[in-house]
C-alpha cells in the first residue's frame, strides 16, 4: 500500500494515475472474494440473523450477487437500543482522548483498505473508480476531522468566571446517550462515517442502519470501528427494511438524537415526528435541486467541464448534483454546443473499468424516473442529447442510461423535482437578477454554482444565492465535490434541518448538549 501521505480527494484524483489503478485492480480481486456470502447484523458485537436474509444484486449486472444480509426485527432493534443505552454512561465518561484515539485508528484502517472498499462500493452501488475511492477516503477524513475538532476544543470544556466563592466554574458539552444514524445508498460510507464518528467522539453510543443498497459497505464501516478497538456496546449495526428498522429507531423513546440522510419527504417526517415527549435533536440532509448560473462573462470551457462533472458524476445520484443550468442568452448556444460535445464523449459502462465515467443508476425506480423525465422533455421541450435507456450487449443485465441534456419550459416539473438520474435541464436568461431568482425558486438549498470572470457579478451572486455550499468558477464540479475541512457540506431551507455542515467547524457540537458546572470549595 502507498504511504498515508498519498492523498486522494475528489479534486486531486487523476484517471491517468497508473499506480492508483494497479492498486485498485488488486482491490477488485479482494472485493470479489467477498461476494455472494451471508452476513448477519451485530448487536453488542454478537451476530444475529433476525427474520432471515435478503439478497442484494449489483446494478452493474443483475447476475452478480453482492450478498445476503440478515433482516433485523423490531425486537432486534429494541435490543440494540437497550445495549447502547446501557453502555452510554460508560462511553460518555470515557476520556475524549481515548475515544478519538479509537476513531483515528478506524480512519487509518479505512485508508489502508481503501482500494478493496472502493471496489466493493463500485460493485454494490455502481460508482466509478475515482468516485468510489473519493467516497472511501472522504470517510477516513471525516473521522479525522471530527477527532481533530474534539482535540482542538479540549473536548469542548470551557472555564467560566467566578463570582467570588472559590471553586470550579466551567461549561462543557455532554453527549445525549444513544444516537441513531440512517444512511443512504449514494455515499454509503461517507454519509455513515461522518455522522457516526461525530456521535462517537462526542460520547454517544451509535445505532446504525444503512440503506439496503449500500448495506455491505456499511458493514465494512462497522468492521473498521470494531477492528480499531471500539467497544461492542458503542456501535450497533442493523440491516433490514426501513419500514421495520427505521420506523422502530425513529419511534423509540431511548434514542436521544438522530442523523438521517435521504429524501425530503422521509426527512421531514422524521423531523416532525421524532420528538414526542420532549425536544430531541434531528440532523437531516434531504437533498437538493441544485442550480448553476453561467454568465456571459464566463470561461465556457471551465463552465461546461464543471456542469458535466456535477450533472453526470455518479449518474446524478448525489444530493449535490447539478440538475438545472441557467445560461446567459449571449453565450447560450455556444455553451450548449460545448456541453453536448463533451457529454457525447462520456463512456458509459461497467464502472470497475478504469476508462468508464458513467456507471449504472441504482435500481428500477431510478430507471423509471429517467424515462419519465426524458418523456416529458420529448413531449414539452426537446432533448439536446441522450434520453435513452441502454439495453443492448454489455448493458443488457444492468441499469444503464445515456447522460442527458434537455430543454423544457420553466414551468415543467423537471425543473422542480429532485431526479437523482443523469439528466440536466438548461435554459437561457437575459438578466442576472432574474437568473438568481429562478435559482432560488425551490424548497431546497443545498449547493449552487456560478461561472463569471467579473468580480462584481460574483459578489452579487455570493450575497444572493440561497444554498449552504456554493462554488464559483470550479472546473472540478459546479455544485459537487465538497471535502471535510475544505468545503463543509450542509443545506439551507428544505435541504437541512440544522444549518450546520458536515466536515465543518460547527458539526460535532450538534451531537452534544451544554452543561454548566459549578463546584464550590469553601
Amino acid at each position: 500500500m502507498p504511504e498515508q501521505g498519498f492523498r486522494i480527494t475528489y479534486a486531486t484524483m487523476s484517471a491517468d494515475n497508473e499506480e492508483l489503478h494497479k492498486l485498485y485492480d488488486r482491490g477488485i480481486e479482494v472485493a470479489r472474494s467477498w461476494l455472494g456470502q451471508k452476513h448477519p447484523f451485530y448487536v453488542n458485537g454478537e451476530p444475529r440473523e433476525g427474520s432471515g436474509y435478503k439478497e442484494v444484486r449489483s446494478p452493474i449486472d443483475h447476475d452478480i450477487v453482492i450478498g445476503e444480509f440478515a433482516q433485523a426485527t423490531r425486537e432486534d432493534v429494541r435490543d440494540a437500543i437497550a445495549v447502547a443505552k446501557a453502555f452510554s454512561t460508560e462511553w460518555g465518561n470515557t476520556p475524549w482522548q481515548e475515544r478519538i484515539a479509537i476513531v483515528r485508528r478506524a480512519a487509518d484502517l479505512i485508508t489502508e483498505r481503501r482500494y478493496e472498499l472502493a471496489a466493493l462500493m463500485a460493485m454494490e452501488v455502481g460508482k466509478n473508480r475515482l468516485e468510489a475511492l473519493g467516497d472511501v477516503e472522504e470517510s477516513a477524513d471525516l473521522l479525522r476531522w471530527n477527532c481533530n475538532e474534539m482535540e482542538k476544543h479540549n473536548g469542548f470544556t470551557t472555564p467560566m468566571q467566578s463570582l467570588g466563592s472559590p471553586g470550579e466554574y466551567y461549561d462543557m458539552l455532554r453527549p445525549y446517550g444513544v444516537w441513531a444514524v440512517i444512511s443512504p445508498f449514494n455515499f454509503p460510507m461517507a454519509l455513515a462515517a461522518g455522522p457516526s464518528s461525530g456521535a462517537l467522539v462526542a460520547g454517544n453510543c451509535v445505532v446504525f442502519k444503512p440503506a439496503h443498497m449500500g448495506v455491505f459497505t456499511g458493514l465494512k464501516l462497522y468492521e473498521a470501528y470494531r477492528d480499531a478497538g471500539l467497544p461492542a456496546g458503542a456501535f450497533q449495526f442493523l440491516s433490514g427494511p426501513g419500514s421495520v428498522v427505521g420506523d422502530e429507531i425513529v419511534n423509540h423513546p431511548d434514542v436521544g438524537g438522530i442523523t438521517f440522510t435521504g429524501s425530503y419527504e422521509v426527512g421531514m417526517g422524521i423531523y416532525k415526528g421524532f420528538a414526542k415527549d420532549f425536544p430531541k435533536p434531528v440532523i437531516c440532509e434531504m437533498g437538493g435541486k441544485n442550480p448553476t448560473i453561467v454568465s456571459d462573462k464566463a470561461d465556457l470551457d471551465k463552465a461546461t467541464d464543471g456542469v458535466l462533472r456535477s450533472a453526470f458524476g455518479f449518474g446524478g445520484q448525489k444530493c449535490s448534483a447539478n440538475s438545472r443550468v441557467y445560461v446567459h442568452r449571449n453565450v447560450y448556444d455556444e455553451f450548449l454546443r460545448l456541453l453536448k460535445e463533451k457529454t457525447e464523449k462520456i463512456k458509459v459502462g461497467n464502472p470497475l473499468e478504469k476508462d468508464v465515467y458513467l456507471g449504472p443508476v441504482i435500481d428500477e425506480n431510478a430507471l423509471a424516473t429517467f424515462e419519465e423525465a426524458a418523456a416529458e422533455a420529448r413531449k414539452n421541450g426537446r432533448i439536446i442529447t441522450g434520453g435513452e435507456r441502454l439495453t443492448e450487449g454489455e448493458y443488457a443485465k444492468g441499469n444503464y442510461v445515456q447522460p442527458t441534456i434537455v430543454e423544457v419550459p420553466l414551468d415543467s416539473w423537471v425543473w422542480k423535482k429532485e431526479l437523482f438520474v443523469p439528466l440536466v435541464a438548461v435554459a437561457p436568461y437575459d438578466d442576472l437578477d432574474e437568473a438568481i431568482r429562478l435559482a432560488n425558486d425551490t424548497e431546497y438549498g443545498l449547493t449552487a454554482g456560478f461561472y463569471s470572470e467579473d468580480r462584481a457579478e460574483i459578489d452579487r451572486w455570493l450575497n444572493s444565492i440561497e444554498a449552504g455550499v456554493i462554488y464559483v468558477n470550479r472546473r472540478a464540479g459546479a455544485t459537487t465535490g465538497a471535502w471535510p475541512g475544505v468545503q463543509p457540506f450542509g443545506g439551507w431551507k428544505g435541504s437541512g434541518t440544522t444549518g450546520k455542515a458536515g466536515g465543518g467547524p460547527y458539526y460535532v457540537t450538534q451531537y452534544m448538549r451544554e452543561q454548566s458546572r459549578t463546584v464550590i470549595e469553601e
